[in-house]
């Protein structure tokens, strides 16, 4: 045989080898697709002895979808039992599937208040979680980010869900706070002086797993810093992530459509708001998603504001979740003192607890701790009285009872409800007892500008016993304050709508008292300085199981 035939024969033969590989090779990346777009029940049940049928169904549908999409015919439906195994050691040792499990001490169960933010974002465009220092809140933001990235959903996940790759931002307040946080939190840290895909201490040792990142780019300005993460998303698409800052100002988050928008810390309202415009046109029904993750160290700031404004949120497509020390169970009872004891007094709310800090705004500037109780049943013969607040936008109430032998009052029961009419309500307080007296917002002795109907006349006509309450408002906060300063004020625990608008009735800059979502404060003005009318419950007449005895000679026989 001449030597250029058989030089030609190995050529071909070195052709059909390489051909051979690269079909192997592209079979095994439409494997790996599919084993990707499966959960880890899906996966653990097809390395069983005897794979469940519907999941072999679940793996052969994924894997000929990877296979359209790559335009090749599917391989063999065989199951592939070592890189099943392979991709379950991956994942067991990834941190987004160590993420709140089922089981174990830090089971998902325990973290109530996460699992209301997620769940928060299924129905609203505008999600806050904002909660005190180490309640796990940007940790549940990684979480929730990563998720939408992948479109590794867990089969417990309650919030939304994206069918398709997204478009994320992700922001701090600087750039090199959202290096060395969100970045690290999602992708792992980088070697200092690169943003290079293998320069990373550990790719995937953030909250996206290693084989879900398909490349990087550096942001030039700053070492170590990336600045566009691209995300293998189930579907066989790329998602993309981009990090940004609200140094950068307003301009930097203008442009194109996002799925999500994701704030750790705190932004500017004229930042938020430019970002907000984004998630407006991204072809879902709800739009895009926000999510603000913060513990509210400015004070009652314009964010907040947005936020925690009750009455603003039932109308916005906009939801806040609240959370402290007290919601999560990683933190003991001594970490949880002993950093109290490290924060400064005006601080400590805030950064245990979530609260605003109010500092010398603050109406009622009273530790919490100093005030709630446990709850316990009220003594029958404790004289009792309400204050009503009433309106369309929201109708409150607030009851008091007084424990005459130490002269506390103490608030014990609350209704607070939305557009209700006043036979609605009625019921709910008759509740407390139809003999309980009340005072009531003196503006409701005018007609409504509905039916030009007095609210006080159809409250009474609803069985309520309400009188007209003094709103001297100046008066009365003083009088408050003398009662909570003297320990003769306390307030049950679990009236929760009580204890949001007291932690944020305040004064703006003027000393005027800021009015909104004040409605149980006014109540508990109305009825503390209403002890006058005050009343006990009626002593019902018991009939006697028999006649008395007598006799002919009376009452002394």
């Amino acid at each position: 045989m001449q030597g250029p035939l058989r030089n030609q024969i190995r050529t071909v033969k070195n052709e059909v080898s390489e051909l051979r590989t690269a079909v192997q090779r592209e079979r095994e990346q439409l494997r790996q697709a599919a084993l990707y777009a499966l959960s880890d029940r899906q996966l653990k049940t097809l390395a069983a002895a005897d794979p469940d049928p519907e999941a072999v169904s679940a793996y052969l549908r994924v894997l000929d979808a990877a296979a359209r999409r790559a335009g090749r015919t599917c391989p063999s439906g065989e199951l592939p039992v070592d890189a099943i195994a392979q991709e379950l050691t991956i994942r067991s040792r990834s941190k987004l599937y160590t993420m709140f499990p089922d089981e174990g001490e830090f089971r998902r169960e325990l973290y109530p208040k996460q699992l209301e933010f997620f769940l928060a974002g299924r129905d609203h465009r505008e999600v806050a979680f904002i909660a005190g220092n180490r309640c796990g809140k940007s940790e549940a933001g990684a979480y929730q980010t990563t998720l939408h990235l992948t479109g590794r959903y867990p089969d417990w996940w309650v919030g939304r869900r994206f069918d398709k790759p997204v478009n994320v931002w992700v922001a701090s307040d600087t750039n090199q706070t959202t290096r060395d946080i969100l970045q690290a939190k999602l992708l792992g840290r980088m070697v200092s002086g690169t943003g290079d895909l293998g320069q990373m201490t550990g790719p995937g040792t953030g909250m996206i797993p290693a084989g879900a990142i398909r490349r990087t780019r550096r942001k030039s300005s700053l070492p170590g810093a990336i600045e566009v993460a691209e995300i293998r998303h189930v579907s066989g698409g790329t998602s993309i992530l981009t990090f940004k800052s609200y140094e950068q100002g307003r301009e930097a988050f203008q442009g194109t459509a996002q799925d999500l928008i994701v704030f750790d810390e705190e932004p500017p309202l004229h930042v938020y708001l430019e970002a907000l415009t984004r998630t407006m046109a991204t072809g879902s029904f709800l739009g895009g998603l926000m999510l603000l993750l913060f513990t509210p160290l400015n004070g009652w700031s314009e964010v907040v504001k947005l936020f925690l404004n009750a009455e603003a949120n039932d109308t916005a497509n906009r939801v806040c979740v609240r959370a402290g020390w007290d919601d999560v169970p990683h933190l003991s009872a001594g970490e949880k003192e002993s950093m109290l004891a490290a924060y400064p007094g005006h601080q400590r709310d805030a950064r245990s607890k979530g609260d605003p800090q109010l500092g010398s705004g603050a109406i009622y500037p009273f530790a919490v701790s100093d005030i709630a109780v446990k709850p316990f049943p009220i003594p029958a013969h404790w004289p009792r009285i309400y204050g009503l607040d009433p309106g369309w936008n929201r109708t409150a109430a607030l009851c008091l009872a007084l424990d005459s032998q130490t002269d506390t009052l103490y608030a014990y029961a609350e209704h607070y409800v939305a557009r209700c009419e006043p036979c609605e309500n009625a019921p709910a307080i008759l509740a407390w007892g139809d003999w309980i007296p009340g005072v009531i917002d003196p503006a409701a002795n005018s007609s409504s500008q509905e039916n030009g109907h007095c609210l006080m006349n159809l409250y009474k006509e609803s069985g309520l016993k309400v009188l007209p309450a003094v709103n001297a408002v100046e008066a009365g906060l003083f009088a408050v304050s003398e009662l909570f300063v003297s320990n003769r004020l306390k307030v049950f625990d679990h009236l929760v709508n009580f204890w949001q608008e007291f932690r944020l009735y305040r004064r703006d800059e003027k000393g005027r008292v800021v009015k909104e979502n004040d409605h149980l404060m006014d109540c508990l003005r109305y009825a503390a300085t209403s002890r006058v009318h005050m009343k006990t419950a009626p002593v019902k007449n018991r009939p006697l199981d028999r006649e008395p005895v007598t006799s002919e000679r009376g009452w002394m026989a």
